[in-house]
């Protein structure tokens, strides 16, 4: 039997003993951020959301061949419960995995991972660099510019949103609301 649930401290440690650079730190806090929100709005945990935002990409820097496999690996042996893992594997569905987001909060990380990367783009070619300048027009605006954050993965975002039932400027509004709540932690106030 589970005993043993993560809280934000063990979860943020982890990820520090696994992510040296700082762009991916913020990363994973802006998500964190954002899975707190969603679930807040959802009623659901909003701790466990958040613990499975901030390590979903723990593994990015130390295997990214095994993206998700190592993150797997590790969370086993710190004994974390398996839907908690399940839904760090779901992030990656058609990319570096073929768990497929089914739980609300699966589908929201999946959802959310890549938006997160467009909008902070977005707020660091502003002359501000600061997210509070950001509009959702401005997203949307870039959205449409392929290349511009070309690594972001428009169309796992779009499927996101279909699987959550949320218009694109709907789903823009929350994470970017989401991430202006934490703006200094992210660099970009």
């Amino acid at each position: 039997m589970q005993d043993y649930i993560p809280n934000r401290s063990d979860a943020f440690e982890l990820v520090k003993q696994y992510i040296k650079t700082d762009s991916l730190i913020k990363h994973a806090l802006a998500v964190e951020a954002v899975m707190r929100y969603y679930a807040k709005i959802h009623g659901e945990d909003e701790e466990k959301w958040g613990v499975i935002g901030l390590v979903h990409d723990m593994d990015w820097e130390v295997a990214p061949d095994r993206h998700t496999i190592k993150t797997r690996e590790i969370l086993e042996v710190a004994n974390w419960p398996e839907d908690y893992i399940r839904a760090v594997e779901s992030h990656a569905f058609g990319s570096c995995t073929d768990v497929e987001p089914l739980s609300l909060l699966e589908k929201t990380l999946y959802t959310i991972d890549e938006l997160t990367g467009l909008i902070t783009a977005t707020a660091l070619v502003r002359p501000s660099k600061s997210i509070m300048d950001v509009k959702v027009k401005s997203v949307k605006r870039t959205w449409k510019t392929k290349n511009f954050a070309a690594g972001c993965h428009r169309e796992t975002i779009a499927k996101g949103a279909e699987m959550l039932g949320l218009e694109r400027g709907e789903l823009i509004e929350g994470v970017l609301t989401a991430m202006q709540g934490i703006a200094d932690e992210l660099g970009l106030a």
